[in-house]
């Protein structure tokens, strides 16, 4: 009975380590990282960000490497079956819910983001924003290929021919599986992201001093603390939301993948390897490219002004202002957007997996007929994201999906794992075939740390934003449909899975309670 939903499998080490990595590395790491990092003051932000990362990000990637391990086992390739089996309680099931769509509503509004990386790296090519050089100019750029010129709709042609192609691109690797396709994508697409990423850090590097300003002084942006910053919780908020978003934990991604493991395939390394290679790709390289830069050409006031202004200005407004006072800046330009590009695909091909695995493993559906289901249902939920991108409803869907959720679901899998399912089983289901012995400290942060860090972090986020968004406080009258249009988007996708998990356990229940898995033994 194990495996034999799960057809694939990694083929190599590398690869695995790749496309977790690309996972993980994504638009977050040279967009939302940098804009993040400037608005809290830099150095003081990277305090918080690596006690997080210490406390609940490398800790909640190896547990969510060993639930999906773990679910793989019995055939289960998303989490409502994983959940199950880890607490069979009919409840769990339905927590599970959460692991799959999540991050398939993400990729309703990231795909399109991710598409905004291919328009302008065409544009770079091309040259087609070439003489706008002023901050300003290049805001009307951007709102102009988006079509935000304050209709009703909005819509840019250009725009629209990159989404189609880049989910055309998304969908053809989703189409050649795990072996052929993600790890495909993978082990080419990592490298060749980290030696993009690395020119990029490196001409940054040798940018000669302007207006008395220097690198130095962007990178001492990033690393010189400022420790009485570190008594506002918003920069602890900031920060731990951020290594939720940039490892992609609490999505249910990681679990997909790692169901595609062998029973005695490694689970410590290589969740470590992941973190490290997402860490360098985000902070040594998206840290290096984009807040020194922004820094040495705009100074310290021209960075308030521009994260003021929203994420995206840095790198689609701010930056090619920047590459066109560069010797060979074009070229530089084209690199930045594929780069972006080529990071935000290796995360959107993760994003529907989870969905596909729930049809294909527990409503046991066809391949072929369920993407074809995925591919027509998300591009037709895709049309309103775009054409009312400007009116709020990707902060409204990126909210409840990206901010909240994501906190319920990580608070509530930590704690299923370490004390419901037990953190002394899933300390031995870890380390199976383990090629790095875990510190034992981390048993205890696993335990206790951990589940706290992430109740904490969902209480802040319930305190402090729940309220406000839910009465829709500063938005205006006529925007308001447009918001609960993204709640009857998350509802509605909700409302589909949690058919399809009372159908599959009322249909074929046998198949979730036969205890055929390969973890049977660990009791």
């Amino acid at each position: 009975m194990a495996g034999s939903l799960l057809r694939d499998r990694w083929v190599t080490r590398f690869g695995l380590i790749m496309a977790m990595a690309g996972n993980a590395v994504g638009l977050g790491n040279f967009i939302r990282f940098p804009g993040l990092a400037a608005e809290h003051g830099g150095g003081a932000f990277m305090v918080p960000y690596f006690v997080a990362l210490v406390l609940m990000g490398i800790p909640l990637m190896w547990i969510e490497w060993t639930i999906g391990r773990y679910g793989g086992a019995y055939g289960h390739g998303s989490t409502p079956g994983m959940f199950h089996r880890l607490w069979r309680h009919p409840l769990s099931k339905y927590i599970g819910i959460f692991g799959v769509m999540l991050p398939a509503i993400i990729g309703l509004y990231y795909v399109y983001i991710e598409s905004w990386s291919l328009g302008y790296a065409w544009q770079s090519i091309t040259g087609a924003y070439w003489g706008k050089e002023t901050q300003a100019e290049m805001g009307e750029v951007f709102t102009t290929y988006l079509g935000w010129g304050g209709g009703a709709l909005a819509f840019g042609p250009q725009a629209y021919l990159f989404f189609v192609i880049t989910i055309l691109i998304n969908f053809l690797v989703f189409l050649r599986g795990i072996s052929k396709g993600i790890e495909l994508l993978a082990r080419f697409g990592m490298p060749v992201l980290l030696i993009l990423g690395i020119i990029l850090a490196v001409r940054v590097l040798t940018l000669e001093t302007v207006d008395g300003r220097s690198v130095a002084d962007g990178l001492a942006q990033i690393w010189v603390v400022d420790w009485s910053a570190l008594s506002s919780p918003d920069i602890w908020i900031a920060a731990s939301g951020q290594v939720f978003f940039t490892l992609s934990l609490g999505f249910g991604m990681i679990h997909a993948y790692a169901a595609y493991l062998g029973k005695d395939d490694d689970l410590t390394l290589n969740g470590l390897a992941t973190v490290g290679t997402n860490s360098f790709v985000e902070v040594i390289l998206g840290g290096t490219i984009v807040v020194p830069a922004a820094l040495l050409f705009f100074g310290m006031d021209g960075i308030e002004v521009i994260t003021d202004e929203g994420i995206f200005a840095i790198s689609f407004q701010t930056l090619p202002v920047i590459f066109q006072q560069l010797p060979g800046g074009q070229f530089f330009a084209t690199l930045w957007f594929l780069l972006l590009f080529l990071a935000g695909l290796m995360s959107s091909v993760a994003m529907f997996l989870p969905l596909l695995s729930f049809l294909q493993d527990e409503l046991e559906i066809d391949r072929t007929k369920a993407l074809a289901w995925i591919f027509v249902g998300v591009f037709i939920i895709m049309q309103p994201v775009m054409l009312l991108s400007h009116r709020g409803i990707m902060d409204e869907l990126d909210f409840w999906v990206a901010v909240f959720f994501i906190c319920v679901f990580a608070a509530a899998e930590v704690i299923i794992f370490a004390w419901i399912f037990g953190i002394d089983k899933g300390w031995e289901v870890m380390h199976r075939g383990a090629d790095l012995r875990v510190p034992r400290v981390f048993y205890y942060i696993m335990k206790y740390v951990t589940p706290v860090y992430a109740l904490a972090l969902l209480s802040w986020y319930a305190y402090d934003g729940l309220l406000p968004t839910i009465m829709m406080e500063g938005v205006p009258p006529e925007d308001r449909w447009v918001l609960w249009l993204a709640r009857l988007i998350v509802a509605g996708v909700f409302a589909f899975l949690a058919w399809g998990v009372w159908h599959a356990w009322r249909t074929h229940p046998k198949y979730f309670d036969d205890g055929n898995g390969e973890f049977e033994e660990i009791s």
